[in-house]
This record gives C-alpha cells, sequence and structure tokens, in this order.
C-alpha cells in the first residue's frame, strides 16, 4: 500500500510504501494508544474515590436495588393486609348485629387502644421503620379482631344452644287450647285451684313432641298426671308431658326439638283424651305460653 505525501514546501510529492507488517504494527500501536488513554482515565477516576471503596460501590448499588425491591413487597404486603382488616371489620360488624349485642361492646370501626412514647427513627431507615411501625400496627389490629371474633363465634354458639336447649316449639301439631296456664275452677272437685301448665285437646293416639333438645329424666306412670314424660333441658328448665296413652322414650335417653315422644291419651287424672304441657324453672311452674310465644322456633 502506498501513501502519496503533497505539500507547498516540496518540490515534488513524495510517497511512503506500507507493506502488511507496516499495517499491522500501525494497528497495534493505536490499540495501544487507547488502552493507555483507558488506564489513565481510570486512575484519574479513581484518585477522587477513597481507598478501598471501589468494589464496596458496585456491592452497595446491588444491596440498595435489593433493598428497594423488599421494600416494593412489603408495601403490597401491607394494603394487601389493610384490605383484610377491612373486610373483618365489615364482618364483625355484621356479627354483632345478628348477636343483637350493643355495638359499642364490639368496636369493630375503631383501632384498639394503645399508646407510649414517641421514639423516631432517623432519615436513613425511615422507610424501613415506616413499614415495620404499619406491619406491627396491623399485626395488633388482626389479633384485636381475632379475639373479637372468637368471642362473638362463642356467643352464636351460646345463642343457638340456648335456642334449641328453650322449649319454643309447641309439643303437638294437631289440637287446641281448653284450658290455661293459672287459676281456675278444678274439674273434679268444683273448687279455685292453681293449673301449673296448658292442655291442648287431641284425639287418642296423635303424636307428643318434644318441645325442645334434652335428655329424658323420667318416663313412668304418676298418680296424678298419668304416663308421664319430663325432658331436663339444662339451666334448670325441665318440660313435662302428661296423661299419655304411650310412652316412646325411655329415662337417660336424649331427644332433640320435635321427637316423637308420646301419644296423646287420657290417663291419670284426666276428664277425656288431652295433653297437659308444663314447662318448670327451678321446679317452679312457669307459663308455657311465655315460651311458646316469645322464643323463636
Amino acid at each position: 500500500m502506498d501513501i502519496i505525501l503533497v505539500s507547498d514546501r516540496w518540490a515534488k510529492s513524495r510517497s511512503i510504501n506500507f507493506g502488511l507488517k507496516q499495517a499491522v504494527l500501525l494497528i497495534l500501536l493505536f490499540s495501544g494508544a487507547v488502552i493507555a488513554a483507558a488506564v489513565v482515565l481510570q486512575a484519574t477516576l479513581m484518585r477522587f474515590v477513597p481507598e478501598g471503596m471501589g468494589p464496596v460501590v458496585g456491592e452497595q448499588y446491588h444491596q440498595r436495588a435489593y433493598q428497594r425491591s423488599s421494600l416494593d413487597a412489603l408495601s403490597v404486603r401491607v394494603g394487601e393486609m389493610q384490605a383484610r382488616v377491612q373486610r373483618l371489620d365489615a364482618l364483625g360488624g355484621r356479627l354483632v348485629k345478628l348477636t343483637g349485642m350493643k355495638p359499642a361492646e364490639f368496636q369493630f370501626d375503631q383501632p384498639p387502644a394503645q399508646g407510649g412514647p414517641l421514639l423516631l427513627s432517623d432519615n436513613r431507615q425511615m422507610n424501613e421503620a415506616g413499614l415495620a411501625r404499619q406491619l406491627e400496627s396491623l399485626t395488633r389490629l388482626i389479633d384485636d379482631r381475632a379475639d373479637k371474633l372468637m368471642a362473638l363465634e362463642t356467643l352464636l354458639m351460646q345463642n343457638q344452644l340456648s335456642k334449641g336447649l328453650l322449649p319454643s316449639s309447641t309439643p303437638i301439631s294437631a289440637g287446641f287450647y281448653t284450658s290455661n296456664f293459672g287459676w281456675r275452677v278444678d274439674p273434679f272437685t268444683g273448687r279455685t285451684a292453681m293449673h301449673e301448665g296448658v292442655d291442648f285437646m287431641a284425639e287418642a293416639g296423635t303424636a307428643i313432641f318434644a318441645s325442645a333438645g334434652g335428655v329424658v329424666v323420667y318416663a313412668d306412670t304418676h298418680s296424678q298426671y298419668g304416663n308421664m314424660i319430663e325432658v331436663d333441658h339444662g339451666n334448670d328448665i325441665v318440660t313435662r308431658y302428661a296423661h299419655a296413652s304411650r310412652l316412646w322414650v325411655k329415662v337417660g335417653q336424649v331427644v332433640r326439638r320435635g321427637d316423637k315422644i308420646a301419644e296423646v291419651g287420657s290417663t291419670g287424672r284426666s276428664t277425656g283424651n288431652h295433653l297437659h304441657f308444663e314447662v318448670r324453672y327451678k321446679g317452679m311452674a312457669q307459663n308455657p305460653e311465655r315460651f311458646l310465644k316469645n322464643a323463636a322456633s
């Protein structure tokens, strides 16, 4: 390869002949110059970085990127937990209304009471400390709501059990009142006497049902009540079914509300086929109509 050089100071042009070796040498020289310039530039830049900080800068960059990613993930998690707490609050509010409790006793719309001295974090840890405080607050909220919901669940279960054991279901499906609770003229003596139950007039053999769930504590013949059954419903409440023609249960048997326990008859001190039904609380006769009308069946 020939390179022709032309200049006003020269009487004639000159030429330089480059062979393959010369071209390779020129390229190597140019590459060396570029590398040397890069080394000089790097050395110049490193003069402004403290000794030993070169690798640390890169490590800190990756660490900060990881921290940002972690903070973003925590922020998303906090948002999800806040949404769940709001749903728990809404559910708790509805349950309070269902149980009939006063809303002030279960304040789902307010955070749990808390306090303490104010300790602020420094600026370098502001984001981390803020998220930590939010997570701690949400944890307390969830624990508080869980305790309240468990209490409501217990109340609901007790309420359901109480209703199931309360004699609130009519013990006979066919029949009508012939004698109410209270003072009346005794059909045998003609004198004023206390009637401690209600009478349902029905045909012989009509099914008699348990007014509520409980345990049979008496199933035998009584001199006054004839064939009689007593069911203990707990909480000192006992129901009595008298003058039956046939008994279907035995002492110790567990019955549920609506189970058939006997059939209508006219045994004992009776003037005709009917069911004499009593409700007793702590041994004292109560008006059965109050249970049958006011308690939910």
